[in-house]
């Protein structure tokens, strides 16, 4: 693959909110505010209790102050939180009021928002070991998580509190915690109403489900009545078999059907958990899954399709880590998701293999303070948020290994803490709709670890979710069923659990009185054609007036119509590679290209900053690059000549502190990520100008790592891996005339190939992120023969987190919701095409006229509030938890501005986890 193959293709970043990262969802979603106004009346704060309203608490120490704190009654956003707790901010010239620079409360020095001028110009993006960084903390939640979601994008629940702090924090969130607890300064000081809070599971009747209609459901789904295959396809989904195996052994033991099934993943074992060849380390998910189906079957493990399942887990544990592979010691070869971990584990246990000590020691690290456990296979001592399913089969494994009864009581403890008032259990903290799968596992190991009557309220929930065939949705109110919510919830309505799930039948101590039942071999109906996103569907979704205003640019949020430049060219990208509204993207890029000009007056180079000491060579590459992609000449795009910015932006040197416009040579000024440098580098190369674009190639080459091919996120690098940087360096490779690239480049490929999670997704800074899968999608479509199932799997996963009004999540865990920023990466990802072969002829299109009316932007004019040092209180010393200063809060309104702001460019790039940008930055 590489260069050679260009020819044959013929179709054809994030943007770094400065400094830090490429983006991330993280980094692209940071609170937007109204430059220099003031504070929102305050609401008192004791108004804000466990169940009304959000607290957020400031940070001033490193300016010689103390914590204050505020209440908002009826939050909307996390920006409108801080906005209304009272608290003023200010944004930087570039990146506009998108990106907090400077935060203030008149309860500490009169006001005066920090840092001052004096210690940061607010020019550009912050330096990353100096900006206000965003934490979160969800009812019951110990310790800080940082947002996954910028201010303008989260959505406070009550009992929530936020914390903003100054200083720096590295890619996995380990430093600059809050130094204060979340219960220091959340409502009440953290010690909810007991009235408020069941502490034995909720009131409700115990309801049962209809376990054998459950069975006939999933037998429903096997294709051949052996195997499931997933809509439009003919490839067995072994993932999913596994899942039926255990569903059909909970309801009716042996049967003819589960034989079936049995032999249908052992003659595709090899398949399944040996893809990568015979002399390499399997899939340890898979062999895992296999190895207990085996064993819940009365089988071999040892001798299962050919292979001794449990062996090869037993050789294939990480010595160290990170490395390829291995996030850490003690990890099986290649897991990516804490449930992979434990079921290996649970397979060698089953087994009767005392596993390797360090496999269950990588258990224990994903533990988080509040006893929950990350479904990420995180490294020992990053940001950890768990869910109450990886808690539930995690507690239920530690407990068969032994040895670990204080973390399985801890467990137990968050989630019985975690279970709703109506027996559910959300997805993921903080949430307060049920989840079938979440709330399945944790009955499983409520019901195993002795909390019966918890046990029995989640099954009373899910008796009511089951859906009239049998089956179950993910999501409480789901209308359609789907393998991996039914099948959990078939052993917990069946009492059962993977320790302990068996077709074997005990010796009777007297005669049955029924006879055995078994499931019916139903043959199923043939699912019907399609994968990947609906992209007419998304297209609409970025096209609605709601979306783009007066159907020219995206708006950074707030009062004023400032436009979003770097997420508007996202937009456009996304648009010419689907090509289902050319009118629409002839509409934007007439805008950016005759000059037009947002609500502040501004135009594109207002963001690019050509021809200023302050040019930025990821913005410049980006704008090139879509004048490239739409037929329009980049050397006099908006009136300015991008492709000489760039040639005048290639860095002789690295810059001496404390100027950072250059990274080291051949670095483009302000690229401060992998994605502006190859943003910079295709627009060169598309531009003919290799010659003069050698030392950022160059440049570009050199930041890969040596031993896995992976780039990292930030430029100068810090040491980490990141698929979308990965795919977007690749592409740029990709471009350069020549094979000199193309090893780095096929090496790339196989990394991100390799980062695939089970349901098709990749990991980023998010979680299981539609970004990285869109990029993901893109980079491994420049050889989309070898990579054609990794491809058709992360298409699937894409069209599963589409939303109905065509938009998409930020990532599978987390916030439900459309997101723009997102959902141009996924559409415009999800078709393959590289950004360097990307093109788009505007002939013949007509661009729309402008709306006949439009919102008048409406000034916010914000009040005052006063305070002390310490921990204070800006409406008076007292109310609420902890001796900590607080202000108050009354919503501004701001309900149209959260769109705008998630992941910051073109995606998210692992390091952006640390910054909270809306607009502006690198590219």
């Amino acid at each position: 693959m590489g260069t050679a193959q260009q020819h044959d293709r013929r179709t054809a970043g994030k943007r770094l909110l400065s400094l830090f990262s490429a983006a991330a969802v993280t980094f692209a979603a940071s609170v937007a505010f109204v430059t220099g106004a003031a504070p929102a009346a305050a609401d008192p704060i004791e108004q804000c209790t466990p169940t009304v309203g959000a607290i957020v608490a400031v940070d001033f120490g490193p300016f010689g102050g103390g914590v204050v704190r505020g209440c908002d009654t009826t939050p909307t956003t996390g920006y409108e939180l801080l906005r209304d707790g009272g608290f003023t901010t200010e944004g930087t010239q570039h990146d506009g009021p998108g990106f907090i620079c400077r935060i203030g409360n008149d309860a500490f020095n009169s006001g005066t928002r920090y840092p001052t001028p004096a210690k940061e110009a607010c020019v550009l993006t912050p330096q990353a070991d100096a900006y206000w960084s965003y934490w979160i903390a969800s009812p019951g939640q110990a310790s800080w998580s940082y947002s996954p979601l910028g201010a303008m994008d989260r959505k406070p629940k009550a009992g929530d509190v936020d914390a903003w702090v100054f200083g720096a924090t590295d890619v996995g969130g380990t430093n600059g915690r809050p130094t204060f607890t979340p219960d220091d300064v959340r409502a009440k000081g953290g010690t909810p109403d007991p009235s408020e809070t069941p502490t034995d599971g909720p009131s409700v009747p115990v309801g049962k489900i209809d376990v054998p209609a459950a069975a006939r459901w999933v037998t429903q789904q096997l294709h051949d009545g052996s195997h499931v295959v997933d809509k439009g396809s003919e490839t067995p989904n072994y993932f999913l078999t596994t899942e039926a195996a255990y569903a059909l052994a909970a309801a009716g033991g042996r049967s003819p059907v589960l034989d079936k099934v049995v032999a249908r993943l052992a003659s595709g074992a090899t398949e399944y958990a040996y893809a990568a060849g015979p002399k390499e380390a399997p899939d340890a998910n898979a062999a895992a899954r296999l190895a207990l189906v085996a064993e819940i079957t009365e089988g071999d493990p040892r001798n299962f399709g050919g292979h001794d399942l449990l062996g090869d887990l037993e050789k294939n544990v990480c010595a160290s880590g990170p490395a390829p592979g291995c996030t850490a010691k003690g990890d099986f070869a290649g897991v990516s998701y804490g449930d992979g971990q434990a079921l290996a584990v649970l397979a060698l246990l089953r087994g009767g293999v005392v596993p390797p000590a360090d496999t269950v020691t990588r258990l224990t690290q994903l533990v988080c303070e509040d006893g929950s456990v990350t479904s990420i296979l995180i490294s020992p001592g990053e940001n950890c948020d768990g869910d109450p399913m990886t808690t539930g089969l995690v507690a239920l494994v530690l407990d068969e290994a032994g040895g670990h009864n204080a973390t399985v009581a801890k467990s137990v403890a968050y989630l019985k803490k975690a279970q709703l008032r109506s027996g559910a259990f959300p997805a993921y903290n903080g949430s307060t709709t049920g989840s079938v799968p979440n709330t399945a596992y944790a009955a499983q190991a409520l019901r195993a670890l002795g909390q019966v009557r918890a046990a029995d309220t989640a099954v009373w929930w899910l008796s009511r979710e089951q859906l009239a065939e049998g089956g179950f949705g993910f999501d409480e109110g789901a209308e359609e069923g789907g393998l991996y919510a039914t099948a959990p919830a078939v052993l917990a309505g069946s009492n059962t659990n993977l320790v302990t799930l068996t077709t074997k039948v005990p010796e009777p101590t007297e005669p049955p009185t029924t006879p055995p039942t078994t499931t019916p071999t139903t043959r199923p109906t043939p699912p019907p054609a399609g994968d990947g996103p609906d992209l007419k569907k998304g297209v609409a979704y970025l096209t609605s007036p709601a979306n783009l205003h007066q159907g020219r640019y995206y708006t950074a949020g707030g009062p004023t119509g400032r436009a979003d430049f770097g997420l508007t060219l996202d937009g456009a990208f996304a648009l010419a590679a689907t090509g289902h509204d050319n009118d629409a993207l002839r509409t934007i890029v007439d805008f950016l290209d005759r000059g037009g000009k947002d609500g502040e007056a501004r135009t594109v180079h207002d963001w690019t900053n050509v021809g200023s000491a302050h040019a930025m060579g990821g913005s410049m590459g980006k704008a090139a690059l879509l004048a490239q992609v739409v037929e329009r000449d980049p050397r006099d795009f908006g009136g300015k000549d991008l492709i000489a910015g760039l040639a005048d932006a290639v860095c002789t040197a690295k810059s001496a502190a404390p100027d950072r416009s250059c990274a080291d040579q051949g670095a483009y000024s302000y690229a401060m990520s992998v994605f502006g440098q190859s943003l910079g580098v295709i627009a060169q190369v598309r531009a003919r100008e290799t010659k003069a674009a050698e030392a950022p190639i160059g440049y570009l080459a050199d930041l890969q790592h040596p031993s896995s091919g992976a780039w990292p996120s930030l430029v100068p690098p810090t040491g980490d891996a990141d698929v979308d940087s990965t795919a977007m360096a690749a592409m740029a490779l990709d471009l350069v005339p020549g094979d000199a690239h193309a090893a780095a480049v096929d090496k790339a490929l196989a990394w991100i190939a390799s980062k695939q999670l089970k349901d098709g997704g990749f990991p980023g800074a998010a979680g299981n992120s539609v970004n990285s899968a869109a990029l993901a999608v893109q980079g491994l479509s420049l050889d989309a023969e070898k990579y054609g199932k990794q491809i058709a799997k992360a298409r699937k996963f894409l069209a599963s987190q589409q939303n109905t009004d065509g938009g998409f999540n930020v990532a599978k865990e987390g916030q439900r919701g459309s997101d723009l920023r997102a959902s141009t990466q996924a559409v415009g990802g999800s078709t393959g095409i590289s950004f360097g072969m990307l093109t788009r002829s505007l002939d013949g299109t007509t661009p729309n006229p402008l709306p006949s009316s439009s919102p008048t932007p409406v000034n916010v004019t914000p009040g005052d509030s006063t305070g002390g040092g310490g921990i204070v209180n800006t409406d008076g010393p007292s109310g609420g938890g902890g001796s900590l200063a607080s202000t108050g809060g009354q919503a501004l309104g701001f309900a149209g501005a959260a769109a705008a702001l998630v992941l910051a460019g073109w995606g998210a790039v692992v390091a952006a986890r640390h910054r909270r940008t809306t607009t502006g930055g690198d590219l």
